[in-house]
């Protein structure tokens, strides 16, 4: 039995290989050291695993039956494929070894499986944890026994600390993790194909049998799919986890099936200049390492997650605060031009003490001050300040819910036992969590302007939509332009593109934040759906991005604490947008791609060992792809349709209290959401009729097309269709005019536009035929379009380069350089056109942000310009 099965892992589908049905990893301990110079993570990863089941299968016997040829060969295949070379002797020694066994001697031998790709192991070791005395003295019942497997008793153990001595558990976790080798020094084998790492040990035949606590020493490689190496706007290294779609396979070797929650902890070393974010319940305070020009970060988390929600970010970072220190503004003025492609210098103004502490406080949020921490490296200083921003919720304005009665429902935690902030009377009227702000110097003053400003509105605003706050605080962090979307929420953390930073000047309407604002409650949203509530199957992507496609407009309505008519009015102008974002995805699609439970009667099922693949998730056109975020948005529209729009507001808490800590497929929300209205069904909409019209089928359901048909003719729509009106007149009086005649523009009215106004008059516009230069030019200074958010600035450049006013090449090749994550289809805009200017432009500006670019957009990109 192949263990890929038939897929084409180059173009299709990815493999999940952990062998999770008998055995599982409870914790991760890393200690890594990040090399900017050779653009690599090197360390260690001990694992603490607990045996499942002790049952072999067919894939277990076929893996271990490989011939050692075919274990030589695929080794060698990875890694000419990976272009690793550190470290090769070393392993291929271990394969060797590994395959030197008669063939009954090897099929009776267990085999751990882990996900693994991009990576150089180079030793694999059992941890001797009966050499640590603090587990003799915390298990001593353990060690008063003379069990069989002392290892497995003591591991089975810590594992079992219950909730309360977590501190305690996490402790003893870092201990084991420094213990000794086995006691007689041999090293495990192990070898590596493309997907995965295998290790055996002679003799073990069952999950039971085998070593509960393994290290694995290893390094990344400098082009491995799960991290990004790059530079940040300030033209400063860094480097970022990327999150799908190989998730953190390439980062470290773990189990990625989602199945697999674990907790984690995690010590990173990096130069003293740089800061390290982390996935991590309290904000990490670094210490010196040593003699060494590095810090030492240390992270951990208590509540189990799957492998891929971990996020690590390491870069020459600068915490924003209510006030710039004024001698960096100014250096941020004097080197920042958004206009040019020129690269900012390496060297930038550092932050004093001083500067750090001051100017933190404001009328809207109050600082707990702590101590500032400052390492000095040279002439290079570092200042992270320790305090988190609290909002004031009487200057804030925003109403508070009372949750005195949330206990009384009658549901309770059913998830495993982990400290859970949902039982926590404390958690509940924390509308505001701790929360900071990160960014490259350069951008500190839109990030002000925009996300610091914002978040503690977004933020009450969840609160008070979804009750508890998952987790206990938050970082947000401006990552480098090559991001591959506008963001990413990962627990404790969000990475968010610079595309959605306040866009405007100062004087301009703060409706320009539309775009900022909605974003982050997007993101925020993910706390609830999509890590707190997961997917069990990964294929069902709507269960965590039509959620929060969803969720962010109920937040961000809330956030702007609108009345009734103008949250419909909102939520209606929206709805038609995606409507139209949908209907031309579908048009320009394959169906395959448009289906949001692809594996439909399948969706959740594995093998026997708990491997399993991802449909598409290696499709290179799915990443930029929308269904499962609109799609799965109009379901949750159609179901709020169906039930009134505040009752299912009311049960998205009552889900969320009910699922939270577990993993979930479409049936365990469609199914409760069914029992608590039973009318719904009565009156025909049943699982199989959802399943139907929008799960298991391509194309547009016929609600929505009844649907958009009333959205397109609301009170913010028509006030559209009459600008549009005012606009085709004035383009029309400019054609048929002799060159040599003076122009008069007719003195016209125009009114003002919100962003999402903005918007869809620049869409119907983009559906004429013919527009006269003059209307481009009074588009461009009428709504000041350059100094738009991004979603307006994209509709911009497309009308741009579809009439080909080349005064404007300037906005487009701006933006094609900034807004990478939005860009990409432009290129083809460029290209289709065969216009030699715009076929130029569009080299030149990939020439420029080639090297940056996420893997996937460049694919894409060079094959519609080279």
């Amino acid at each position: 039995m192949d263990p890929d099965g038939d897929v084409n892992p180059d173009t299709d589908d990815l493999p999940l290989r952990a062998n999770t049905n008998h055995i599982l990893v409870r914790h991760y301990v890393l200690d890594l050291t990040v090399h900017f110079d050779s653009r690599v993570i090197s360390g260690s990863i001990v694992l603490f695993l607990e045996p499942r089941s002790g049952v072999r299968t067919e894939a277990d016997d076929d893996l271990a039956g490989e011939s050692q040829d075919g274990f030589t060969s695929r080794f060698q295949d990875v890694d000419a494929m990976g272009g690793g070379k550190k470290g090769l002797g070393k392993t291929t020694t271990k394969v060797e070894k590994m395959s030197d066994k008669t063939e009954s001697q090897t099929e009776a031998e267990f085999t751990l499986v882990l996900d693994c790709c991009d990576l150089d192991v180079s030793k694999v070791e059992e941890v001797d944890v009966t050499s640590v005395p603090a587990m003799l003295s915390h298990f001593p019942e353990v060690a008063s026994k003379k069990s069989v497997n002392p290892q497995a008793a003591f591991i089975q153990n810590l594992i079992s600390m219950p909730s309360s001595r977590w501190r305690q558990q996490h402790q003893l976790f870092s201990l084991c993790s420094r213990a000794p080798g086995a006691p007689d020094g041999s090293s495990l084998q192990f070898y590596r194909d493309r997907w995965s790492l295998q290790v055996r040990k002679n003799g073990v035949t069952s999950p039971q049998e085998f070593p509960c606590a393994l290290r694995i020493w290893y390094e990344t490689k400098p082009a491995g799919g799960s991290v990004r190496w790059t530079k940040d706007q300030d033209n400063r290294v860094c480097v970022y986890t990327a999150g799908s779609p190989i998730n953190n396979r390439a980062l470290f070797p773990c189990q990625e099936p989602p199945v697999a929650m674990s907790t984690w902890q995690a010590t990173v070393r990096a130069p003293s200049e740089c800061v390290v974010l982390m996935s991590g319940e309290e904000q990490a305070v670094p210490t010196v390492d040593g003699d060494t020009h590095f810090l030492t970060w240390n992270y951990y988390v208590t509540m189990p997650m799957p492998a891929s929600t971990f996020t690590l970010a390491v870069g020459h970072w600068r915490q924003v605060t209510a006030e710039i220190p004024p001698a960096l503004e100014k250096g941020v003025r004097d080197r920042t031009d958004y206009g040019t492609t020129a690269k900012l210098g390496a060297t930038s103004g550092q932050w004093t003490e001083a500067e750090c502490v001051s100017g933190l406080g404001s009328s809207s949020s109050e600082v707990v001050k702590g101590s500032p921490l400052q390492a000095c490296s040279g002439d290079h200083t570092t200042c992270v300040h320790s305090a988190f921003c609290y909002s004031s919720l009487e200057d804030e304005g925003l109403s508070v819910t009372d949750y005195s009665g949330m206990g009384d429902d009658g549901i309770s935690c059913s998830h495993g036992d982990y400290p859970c902030r949902f039982t926590e009377r404390s958690a509940w009227s924390q509308r505001v969590i701790p929360h900071r702000v990160f960014s490259p110097a350069c951008l500190l003053q839109k990030a002000q302007m925009g996300i610091l400003k914002l978040l503690p509105q977004c933020l009450a605003a969840a609160h008070a939509v979804l009750g508890v706050h998952p987790f206990p605080r938050l970082d947000v962090l401006i990552v480098p332009a090559g991001f591959s979307s506008l963001g990413m929420a990962s627990p404790h953390i969000i990475f968010l593109s610079q595309s959605v930073l306040y866009a405007g000047s100062p004087g301009l309407k703060e409706s320009s934040l539309s775009l900022c604002g909605s974003r982050i409650c997007h993101e925020i949203a993910h706390s609830w759906f999509g890590l707190v509530i997961g997917a069990r199957d990964w294929t069902e992507e709507w269960i965590s991005e039509g959620f929060a496609t969803c969720l962010e407009d109920i937040i961000w309505a809330q956030a702007q604490q609108l009345s009734l008519k103008e949250k419909k009015e909102q939520f209606d102008l929206k709805a038609l947008l995606r409507w139209r974002r949908l209907f031309d995805e579908l048009q320009n699609s394959k169906q395959e791609l448009q289906v949001l439970r692809p594996n439909m009667e399948k969706t959740g099922q594995v093998s026997e060992s708990g491997s399993s693949t991802v449909k598409h998730a290696l499709n290179p056109e799915k990443p930029f792809m929308q269904v499962h975020y609109l799609k799965g948005y109009f379901l949750l529209r159609f179901l709020a349709s169906q039930v009134g729009e505040q009752q299912f507001i009311d049960f998205f808490q009552l889900f969320v209290k009910k699922y939270h800590g577990h993993l979930i497929l479409s049936q365990d929300f469609l199914q409760m959401l069914l029992i608590s209205f039973p009318d719904i069904e009565r009156k025909g909409l049943t699982l199989s009729a959802i399943y139907a019209d929008w799960l298991d089928q391509p194309g547009i359901p016929k609600w929505l097309y009844e649907r958009s048909a009333v959205w397109s003719q609301t009170r913010l729509v028509e006030e559209v269709k009459a600008e549009v009106v005012k606009w085709i007149l004035l383009s029309q009086s400019h054609h048929g005019k002799g060159r040599k005649r003076k122009r008069m523009e007719p003195k016209v009215n125009y009114k003002e536009l919100t962003s999402e106004q903005l918007v869809m008059l620049l869409e119907l516009l983009l559906e004429e035929s013919e527009i006269s230069m003059a209307l481009l030019r009074a588009l461009q200074r009428t709504y000041s379009l350059p100094n738009q958010d991004a979603e307006v600035r994209h509709r911009w450049c497309e009308l741009v380069v579809k009439h080909a006013y080349t005064q404007a090449y300037g906005d487009v090749e701006n933006f094609l350089i900034h807004d990478q994550a939005m860009g990409v289809y432009l290129y083809g805009e460029l290209m289709v056109h065969e216009d030699p200017e715009q076929q130029a432009l569009a080299r030149r500006c990939l020439s420029l942000v080639r090297e940056e670019m996420d893997q996937s957009a460049r694919r894409v990109v060079e094959e519609m310009v080279l």
